[in-house]
């Protein structure tokens, strides 16, 4: 498998997994309500380390994809 075959095959993992948290947020949401509290601050259940990880995903998705392209975020 080439480097960009692999980044491209990264980069739909993570996607995929991006949209699982999301799916998981949304059923999350509808069933208990969230806060800004909750979002921001939570120190436990689904929500503890969510926003970070969903953060360095979605970089990373984007670093990927300059990547794949030959280009920078700068």
């Amino acid at each position: 498998m080439s480097d960009i075959a692999a980044l491209k095959q990264e980069k739909q993992q993570l996607i995929d997994k991006m949209l699982e948290m999301q799916k998981e947020f949304i059923e999350y949401e509808h069933n208990h309500g969230v806060t800004g509290k909750d979002y921001w601050a939570s120190s436990e259940g689904l929500l503890v380390d969510y926003r970070q990880e969903y953060m360095d995903m979605a970089n990373r998705v984007v670093d990927i994809a300059h990547e794949v392209v030959g280009s920078s975020r700068n």
